[in-house]
């Protein structure tokens, strides 16, 4: 039996160890790690992946796309997919920064407590690559989604990038630069989700504890200080004045079931490509199988 190989196409300098553990873990016998990878040189790799071994041996060759530039590495994973032809093809991954794996984890973990579609949603810092992420999750569950970002504008083309994929989306776009439109974008909503950068406070306690209708709060900053205050990083539906809170590490558990879980995966076919709503779809098998 040939071995799994997966081949790791990372945009950053060096290629991520915590990647590499997960993947070794995860099922693959030997990693092909390339770094600084950009568009432009993915044809040649892909050529060495399809072309060495037969397509009934194409299964046990994959690529997983990381690094920290969320945007360069969708380039990057769109270049595997166009270089593939007919038979000749390997299965993709892309999780860049965590985006993926991190984003269906924190949204099965608020759909433990409350029914998504019934629910109203503040996802903040939502423009960047979790955040659009979670959006989406939460959209394709029914939903109704607050898109917050510094500038409204931002949030506006998230959203409609967002709507493209899909159009039945409930998404209202809010500016949340000053506390007036943080206040609004929480006023009747049952979730809220802090998606921002490392260290920076996104939703101070003295905030949060006005909206007592909240039933659940999930931060994914674990660098001090967190973005939603009180939370720490540790929590697992820990209870604060009847808000039930999740850090960073909190959903890790189960972000790293779906991480490795989608390694496992990409090694059962040769034409499989593992994006956020094939991500989120696994995350869902996952937690039924509980």
């Amino acid at each position: 039996m040939p071995a799994k190989i997966l081949i790791c196409l990372d945009t950053d300098p060096q290629p991520s160890v915590f990647d590499s553990v997960v993947a070794v873990d995860s099922g693959a016998d030997h990693l092909f790690r390339h770094a600084g990878v950009t568009p432009d040189v993915v044809r040649d790799l892909v050529y060495g992946a399809i072309f060495t071994r037969s397509p009934g041996e194409l299964h046990d060759t994959a690529i997983f796309v990381g690094g920290s530039d969320v945007a360069l590495g969708e380039q990057v994973l769109a270049e595997v997919v166009n270089t593939c032809f007919g038979p000749m093809r390997v299965s993709a991954m892309l999780d860049s920064s965590g985006s993926n794996t991190t984003a269906a984890a924190a949204v099965l973990a608020a759909g433990r407590h409350v029914e998504l579609a019934q629910s109203t949603a503040t996802v903040l810092a939502a423009t960047g690559p979790v955040g659009q992420r979670v959006v989406r999750m939460l959209a394709e569950d029914g939903a109704r989604v607050r898109l917050c970002s510094r500038r409204l504008a931002s949030a506006e083309a998230t959203a409609e990038s967002i709507r493209q994929q899909l159009p039945a989306a409930k998404i209202e776009c809010f500016a949340t630069a000053d506390e007036a439109g943080l206040r609004q974008s929480l006023t009747g909503s049952n979730l809220v989700f802090g998606c921002g950068a490392a260290g920076v406070e996104l939703l101070p306690a003295a905030v949060r504890s006005d909206f007592a209708d909240l039933q659940v709060a999930i931060d994914l900053n674990a660098v001090p200080p967190v973005g939603i205050e009180g939370i720490e990083v540790g929590d697992k539906a820990i209870e604060q004045a009847g808000t039930l809170c999740y850090g960073a590490i909190g959903i890790g558990g189960t972000k790293m079931k779906i991480h490795r879980a989608a390694i496992a995966r990409l090694f059962t076919a040769n034409d499989l490509v593992l994006d956020a709503p094939q991500i989120y779809a696994l995350g869902k098998e996952i937690e039924a199988g509980k």
